[in-house]
């Protein structure tokens, strides 16, 4: 059973400062752009997907090559990496920076349009859902947005992530296959055929929709009650200036 968990301390470490840095940027880059138009989500989601990556990517290579470690034993008897980060350290040692940040470009070319759909989707539902806070249906509304928000993400990007992972776990056992991301498409393409950039996606959209309906609620509804809470404790106190309040731009 320990097999179906391989990999979990990268993403556990990495999760929580992707998510941290991902809507923090969107909801400054929304304020910065000021209009909430749907480009406007689309743009701010792009750009927290491409300063998530310089995380993402180091991260998400530690998690493939552990799970990649011992594949087709049942016991492996002498294991290369003890955890994610040693793996990370011996990459390092071996490979260099470059080593680290095998398929940036790759991750790069997924987590930027990706991101953007991402934000636009939700925006999109949550406004044709009519996710009110006084609407009795909002959570249940709120999942149903995020959940679609990251289907649609990783369906609009989901061919670059085969390339990516392919990119990440190539040279496992001391033999690299590809010399590059147009060398890898086109041994993948003349192996497998055009089906080859489908593999995988039923078990990612199976963990994409829980995962985004999840994590979309959660911070919708924490921020919801931190505005609120400040709202209140601001109305409780004697007011120092008077001024219009300023109205949030996004959506969240």
């Amino acid at each position: 059973m320990t097999g179906l968990y391989k990999g979990l301390g990268s993403p556990m470490m990495g999760l929580t400062f992707i998510n941290a840095i991902v809507f923090g940027v969107q909801g400054n880059a929304m304020r910065r752009l000021g209009n909430d138009t749907p480009l406007n989500q689309f743009l701010a989601g792009a750009a927290a997907g491409a300063l998530q990556s310089v995380i993402c990517c180091p991260m998400e290579l530690a998690k493939t090559r552990m799970q990649l470690q011992g594949l087709g034993e049942r016991k492996s008897k002498q294991k290369l990496y003890k955890n994610s980060l040693d793996c990370l350290v011996r990459i390092y040692r071996k490979e260099g920076i470059r080593g680290i940040n095998r398929g940036m470009v790759t991750t790069l070319v997924r987590e930027t349009p990706g991101f953007g759909i991402y934000f636009l989707t939700y925006d999109v539902l949550t406004r044709s859902l009519g996710c009110e806070p006084d609407d009795p249906y909002m959570i249940l509304k709120l999942l149903f947005a995020g959940g679609m928000s990251g289907i649609a993400s990783w369906l609009s990007t989901y061919p670059v992530d085969v390339i990516k992972s392919r990119l990440q776990a190539d040279g496992v056992g001391g033999r690299n296959r590809y010399s590059g991301i147009a060398d890898c498409v086109r041994q993948s393409v003349r192996r497998e055929g055009w089906r080859v950039f489908t593999h995988g996606l039923t078990s990612t959209l199976l963990r994409a929709f829980p995962v985004n309906a999840t994590t979309f609620a959660t911070v919708t509804l924490f921020l919801m009650y931190m505005r609120d809470g400040v709202v209140e404790d601001c109305e409780s106190r004697p007011s120092l200036t008077a001024g219009p309040q300023q109205a949030q731009p996004s959506s969240l």
